[in-house]
C-alpha cells in the first residue's frame, strides 16, 4: 500500500537518525540524495524518454572514440544524456507529467559488429552498477533525480535482469551438449567482474554457471527456449543461480540507495522465471536484500516495479493477457511483480482507433483486463513506444487523439513516449537539433497542437479522480466496424460517460442505456468543442449524433423529475422483415410509416449514407441499400428509420452479409528470384533472412465479391522470430491497386526509391508488415509521403503452416467502385522498421546490401489484371 504520508513530500535523508545504527554506510552516503514518499501510482502520468535521443546537455561526452557516435546514423549514438534531461524537466512538468521513465543509464556494449548496430538504447548491459560515459556520471544522475524530486516528480529507471550484451554466441544455432563446442567469443568482455565469466571453454566459468550456454531463441513458443536461450544473440544470464541473483539485487539496490530512484521498469520480464522476481523483490538476504526491503529501509515504502511482457492479443483473444497475468499475483506485495505494462490494451487501441476495427474489440479488451488483471489501475498504458511503430505511422492524428483520450479515461498509468506530444512519426528520432532525424531543430514546442491537446486531456484526468480510480463499463460498442464506443466510469457515487465515434463519418448512436432515472449529462470535454449538456427524462432513450472522429466526456448527475413524452408521441414505423443472411449485393427494402412522413433509412447508424424516404398515401415506402463491399459474414448489421425533427429512432432490423468470393486472377512466381529489381540485392545478415528467404514470393491468387477484393499471397517461408503482433516479421508486403476507369493515381512507390512497372498507376496502396497494416489513397503521395490514410483498411489472416497471407479489402475502403473487372494489382516484398529498411553497399545485420539507389524490393509479382 502507498505510504500514508502525502505523496510528493520531499525528504533529504542525510540524517537517517533511526537507521544510523543499522546502516551507517548507507546513511553516510545519503547527504545529497533526495527522496519522495511513495505515491499512488494509479494517479501518475509517466513520460518515457530514450536518454540518447531526448536532449544533449553535455556535448563533451558524445564521442567516446570508438566509432560509435554519428547522429546521422540511427544505429549509433546521437548525443543525448542525463544532463540534457535535467535541463528539460520544466518542459515535462508543463505537459503535466508527474514521473520520468528513462532507458537504462548503465554502462553497456557500445557497438556490436556482429549485427552492425549500437547500444545507444542502453539495453546491452556491461556493468549494471555504473553510469555509461555517453550519458554522464553518478553526479549527473543524482542531479536528475534531485531535479525531479524538487518538482514533486518521480524517477523510473529501466533495468535488465535477463541478459547482458553480445559477447558469446553459437552461430550454428544448435544447443551444444558440450558448451565449449561451437562457441564464438568476442575479443573483449563485459566490464562487470562477474559477467566476465563467459567462456565455456574454461572449467571455472562453466562451473560458475553465470550464463545459460545456449544459442539464439528459434521458437518463441517453446517456453524453455524463451527462459534459457539467447534473445537476439544477447548473453542469457542464469537467473536461477543464487550468485547471479545476489549480484542483480546488489546492482539495483545501488541505484535506489545512491540516486533515489523511485521505481523500476523491468525489461524482457517474460524471459525470466516468475520465481526470480519474488527473490529479486523480497529476499531477506542481509548481504544483498531484495529491492523492496532495501527501499523500505530508506523510507520508500511499497517500492514500485512494473515488467515488460511483450504480448499483443488479436481481437477477442486473451492469450497474451493470461500470460501477463501469470506475472501478477492476487496480492501485489507477494506477486512476482507488482505491475506489468498493459500491452493487450495497446493492441486494441491500435486496432480500433488506427485500423478501424469494430469498436466491440475495445469492449472485449476492457472487460478482459478487468477480469484477468488484479489491479489494472496500476498498470502502465501507452499508444506507442520505442519497440513499436509510432502511432502516426499506422493511424491519423484524429485517431491518436481519441486513443490518448481513452488512456486518460481508463484504468492504468498513462505513459507518453517522448515526441508523441510533438507529432513524431519516426520511432527513435531525436528531440534535439543535432540528433538523429531531428531535421536540424529542437522539438520542445509547448505551443504545438499535440502538446496543447495532451496537456488538456492530462488535466482532465487530474481534475476528475473518477477517471483514474473508477471502474469502466462499456455501454455501447459498434460490432459492424468503426462507430460508436461508450463507457461509463463509476467511482463511489461519482459517474462519468465517455463517448467516441471511431469512424471517419458522422453517426447516430443507438439509445444510450443509462438506466431508468432522470439524468443530466454535463459536458466537460470534447474533441470538436465542448459538448452540450443533455437532460434525460426518466425512461427516455437518448440517441446522440456524433461527428466523424468526435469524442465527448460527460459527468453524469441526477436530473429533474421530468416525464418523457417521446414514446407516446413517436410515430409508428416498421421495416419489412429481412432474411437473417443477405448476399453481398444491392437490395430493395421497404416498410410502413405515417402517410406523408419523411424519414432517413440508416444502415449501421451511418448518417453520411442515409437514404431519404417519404411514405406514400398508403403509408408505404421503399429504397435500395448497397451491400456489395461487405466482407465479414459474422458481423451483425442493423437497419433503422430515423427522424431528426422528432428525435425518433425506429426499431432495428438485423441481418448478416454473406460474401461470395469468385476467382479473379492468379500468378505463379519463380522460386529463389528474390534478388531485387536488377538481381543484385542481398538479404541482411540475420540468419532468419539468409536461411529462410521470407521475401521470396511463390504465388498470388485474387478473388472478388462485389467490389471487395481478396488477395492470397504465398511465400517461401513464414518467420515470426520477433513475435510481431501481425503474426509475422522479417517481411513487408506492399500491395498497389489501380482501379479501372479511374483518373489520377501515382506511378511512384513512396519510400521505396522506384516506380511501378508497365506504366501502372496506383490509386490505393497497402503497407503490411509485422507491426502495421495500413491502407493509403494516392492523394498527397510522392516519393517521401505515403498519401491519405484510410480506415478501416484491410483484414489480414496469416496461415503460418502454409506461409500464406490472406488480405481482404472491403469495397468501402477503395471508394466503392462499380466494378473491379480490369483493376490491376502489383505486389512486392522488403522489410520495414520505422521505414523501409536501408539499402547499402554491403549488407548488415538489419539492412539490405546491393546498389543503394536501386528500388527497395526483393521480389515482385507480375502486374495482374482482374478478370
Amino acid at each position: 500500500m502507498p505510504s500514508p504520508r502525502p505523496a510528493g513530500t520531499l525528504r533529504n535523508l542525510s540524517g537517517c537518525a533511526l537507521l544510523a545504527s543499522l546502516l551507517p554506510a548507507i546513511c553516510s552516503a545519503q547527504a545529497h540524495v533526495s527522496r519522495l514518499e511513495t505515491p499512488d501510482w494509479s494517479e501518475q502520468i509517466i513520460y518515457f524518454a530514450m536518454i540518447d535521443r531526448f536532449a544533449d546537455g553535455d556535448p563533451g561526452n558524445n564521442d567516446q572514440g570508438a566509432g560509435e557516435f554519428n547522429p546521422q546514423d540511427g544505429a549509433r549514438y546521437s548525443g543525448g544524456d542525463l544532463a540534457g534531461l535535467s535541463n528539460r524537466l520544466d518542459y515535462l512538468r508543463a505537459l503535466g507529467a508527474t514521473a520520468l521513465w528513462i532507458t537504462p543509464p548503465v554502462s553497456h556494449q557500445w557497438w556490436d559488429p556482429q549485427v552492425n548496430y549500437g547500444g545507444y538504447h542502453g539495453y546491452w548491459g556491461s556493468d549494471f552498477s555504473t553510469v555509461d560515459p555517453h550519458f554522464g556520471d553518478l553526479d549527473d544522475y543524482r542531479t536528475l533525480a534531485n531535479g525531479l524530486h524538487q518538482r514533486g516528480m518521480y524517477l523510473i529507471q529501466d533495468i535488465v535482469v535477463n541478459h547482458v550484451g553480445n559477447w558469446f554466441s553459437y552461430p550454428d544455432g544448435r544447443l551444444p551438449g558440450d558448451p565449449a563446442q561451437g562457441v564464438t567469443l568476442k575479443p573483449d568482455k563485459p566490464l562487470q567482474t562477474l559477467w566476465q565469466r563467459n567462456d565455456p571453454r574454461l572449467a571455472g566459468d562453466r562451473e560458475a554457471a553465470i550464463y545459460h550456454w545456449t544459442p539464439r531463441i528459434q521458437d518463441f513458443r517453446d517456453r524453455q527456449q524463451e527462459l534459457n536461450w539467447q534473445l537476439a544473440e544477447l548473453d542469457d544470464l542464469n537467473t536461477e543461480n543464487p550468485t547471479v541473483r545476489a549480484e542483480l539485487r546488489r546492482n539495483y539496490a545501488h541505484w535506489i540507495r545512491e540516486v533515489g530512484v523511485d521505481a523500476y521498469r523491468v525489461d524482457t520480464a517474460f524471459y525470466v522465471p516468475p520465481a526470480f522476481f519474488r527473490d529479486f523483490r523480497l529476499s531477506e538476504d542481509p548481504d544483498a536484500p531484495g529491492i523492496t526491503p532495501l527501499a523500505e529501509s530508506l523510507g520508500q515504502v511499497d517500492f514500485f516495479a512494473f515488467g515488460e511482457g511483450f504480448g499483443i492479443d488479436a481481437p477477442f483473444e486473451d492469450t497474451a493477457t493470461r500470460k501477463i497475468a501469470s506475472y501478477l499475483g492476487k496480492e501485489a506485495a507477494t506477486s512476482p511483480l507488482p505491475s506489468m505494462i498493459n500491452f493487450p490494451l495497446y493492441g486494441s487501441l491500435l486496432d480500433v482507433f488506427a485500423r478501424g476495427q469494430p469498436a466491440a474489440v475495445m469492449q472485449h479488451r476492457i472487460a478482459s483486463m478487468l477480469q484477468h488483471f488484479p489491479d489494472p489501475h496500476r498498470m502502465p498504458t501507452f499508444i506507442d513506444n520505442h519497440d513499436v511503430d509510432r502511432w502516426l505511422a499506422n493511424g491519423n492524428e484524429a485517431g491518436m487523439k481519441q486513443a490518448l483520450l481513452a488512456l486518460m479515461t481508463l484504468p492504468g498509468i498513462p505513459t507518453i513516449y517522448y515526441g508523441t506530444e510533438q507529432g513524431f512519426r519516426q520511432p527513435r528520432a531525436a528531440m534535439f537539433a543535432a540528433g538523429y532525424q531531428s531535421q536540424g531543430r529542437d522539438h520542445f514546442d509547448t505551443n504545438s497542437p499535440m502538446f496543447t491537446f495532451l496537456r488538456e486531456v492530462i488535466a482532465l484526468r487530474k481534475q476528475h479522480r473518477t477517471l483514474s480510480q473508477g471502474r469502466p463499463e462499456v455501454v455501447l460498442a459498434n460490432a459492424q466496424g468503426p462507430g460508436v464506443l461508450a463507457w461509463r466510469v463509476q467511482h463511489g457515487d461519482a459517474q462519468m460517460l465517455v463517448l467516441f465515434n471511431t469512424a471517419e463519418h458522422p453517426i447516430l448512436t443507438p439509445p444510450l442505456p443509462l438506466g431508468t432515472h432522470a439524468l443530466r449529462l454535463r459536458g466537460v470535454f470534447g474533441l470538436q468543442g465542448q459538448p452540450k449538456d443533455q437532460s434525460v427524462a426518466a425512461g427516455q432513450a437518448l440517441a446522440l449524433s456524433l461527428a466523424a472522429r468526435d469524442a465527448q466526456v460527460f459527468v453524469i448527475e441526477p436530473g429533474h423529475k421530468i416525464v418523457s413524452t417521446t414514446a407516446d408521441a413517436a410515430p409508428t414505423t416498421n421495416i419489412d422483415a429481412l432474411a437473417s443472411t443477405l448476399p453481398a449485393q444491392r437490395h430493395r427494402v421497404s416498410g410502413d410509416a405515417m402517410p406523408g412522413s419523411a424519414w432517413q433509412v440508416l444502415l449501421d447508424g451511418r448518417l453520411d449514407q442515409a437514404r431519404e424516404i417519404r411514405a406514400n398515401t398508403a403509408g408505404r415506402w421503399q429504397t435500395d441499400i448497397d451491400l456489395r463491399g461487405f466482407i465479414d459474414p459474422e458481423t451483425e448489421h442493423h437497419l433503422q428509420l430515423w427522424q431528426a425533427d422528432s428525435q425518433t429512432l425506429g426499431a432495428a432490423r438485423t441481418f448478416r452479409v454473406d460474401a461470395d468470393w469468385k476467382p479473379a486472377g492468379r500468378s505463379i512466381d519463380p522460386p529463389k528470384d528474390d534478388h531485387g529489381p536488377h538481381a543484385r540485392t542481398v538479404y541482411p545478415l540475420d540468419p532468419a533472412w539468409r536461411k529462410q528467404r521470407p521475401a521470396d514470393l511463390r504465388e498470388i491468387a485474387l478473388a472478388t465479391s462485389g467490389n471487395a477484393l481478396q488477395i492470397d499471397i504465398t511465400l517461401a517461408s513464414h518467420v515470426h522470430d520477433w513475435q510481431a503482433p501481425m503474426g509475422f516479421d522479417h517481411l513487408a508486403l506492399t500491395v498497389f491497386i489501380e482501379l479501372p476507369e479511374r483518373d489520377g493515381g501515382q506511378r511512384v512507390m513512396p519510400l521505396q526509391q522506384g516506380e511501378l512497372p508497365d506504366s501502372m498507376r496506383w490509386h490505393y496502396r497497402l503497407r503490411l508488415h509485422g507491426w502495421s497494416n495500413v491502407l493509403f489513397a494516392a492523394e498527397g503521395a510522392d516519393s517521401a509521403h505515403e498519401g491519405r490514410l484510410i480506415t478501416p483498411g484491410a483484414r489480414l489472416q496469416v496461415d503460418a503452416s502454409q506461409a500464406r497471407w490472406r488480405i481482404e479489402i472491403p469495397g468501402a475502403a477503395i471508394g466503392n467502385p462499380d466494378t473491379l473487372r480490369g483493376a490491376k494489382v502489383w505486389i512486392n516484398t522488403w522489410d520495414y522498421d520505422g521505414g523501409y529498411r536501408p539499402l547499402r553497399d554491403a549488407a548488415g545485420g538489419a539492412h539490405f546490401g546491393g546498389h543503394p539507389q536501386d528500388a527497395k524490393w526483393m521480389d515482385a509479382s507480375a502486374v495482374i489484371t482482374l478478370l
